[in-house]
């Protein structure tokens, strides 16, 4: 099955995606990851991000590899160097270059091709896999979002502050959500989970349920 994860971010789409991805010994892509590679090697190279043209030629000659839970890019790993305040902002910027969403939806197409997989960002419903067995959307409150960024380890955007970590994100939905090129949205048969104040495990179980009651469905 192709099992595809969307929401903005802090809505938990991270660990979910991952914790199905174990429970069904699926693979596990995160497309987001594969933007912010983009981004740091643009910016590594000196090529503006303001350059669609340059970016995307880049994104097209990229070597990407998102295997292991590591990221690296033309062989270098860059998992700890794309989780920062300035490469969330370069993201945004990457993202919303139309030419690189279409090099980057290739691959991810490319991916998913055989199925058995998991894959999570902001378009894979509506535009990746508009087809994919199970569609879920995570969402929650704002706040407890911006919370949930700023207590993570793994991003260092939790040494700005709460109401730092906040504006960025609200930021970022906004970007998301009215950029041209694939929007953030939830697509119409996607399954909308609000996992505010509910424990992983429990919307682990909830997702499990989902792709079990799909299942069972086609015999």
């Amino acid at each position: 099955m192709v099992i595809a994860i969307d929401g903005p971010s802090g809505a938990g789409k991270g660990t979910i995606a991952r914790a199905i991805a174990r429970r069904l010994g699926y693979r596990h892509v995160d497309t987001g990851a594969m933007y912010r590679a983009i981004a740091w090697l643009a910016l590594h190279r000196g090529v503006p991000l303001e350059d669609e043209t340059a970016v995307e030629s880049t994104a097209a000659g990229a070597d990407l590899d998102l295997t292991s839970g590591r990221v690296s890019v033309d062989g270098q790993d860059v998992t700890d160097m794309i989780r920062t305040p300035e490469m969330d902002r370069a993201a945004a910027m990457v993202a919303r270059n139309s030419g690189v969403r279409g090099v980057l939806v290739e691959r991810q197409r490319a991916l998913g091709a055989g199925g058995g997989i998991v894959m999570e960002g902001r378009d894979i419903g509506t535009v990746v896999f508009p087809a994919a067995d199970v569609k879920i959307y995570l969402d929650a409150d704002p706040d407890e979002r911006a919370r949930r960024r700023a207590a993570d380890p793994a991003h260092s955007g939790s040494r700005s502050g709460l109401s730092a970590v906040a504006s960025a994100m609200a930021d970022r939905d906004r970007q998301d959500s009215t950029r041209t090129a694939s929007p953030l949205t939830i697509a119409a048969d996607a399954v909308h989970v609000d996992t505010t104040g509910v424990p992983i495990e429990e919307v682990v179980q909830r997702v499990l349920e989902i792709v079990d009651g799909v299942r069972i469905g086609r015999g």
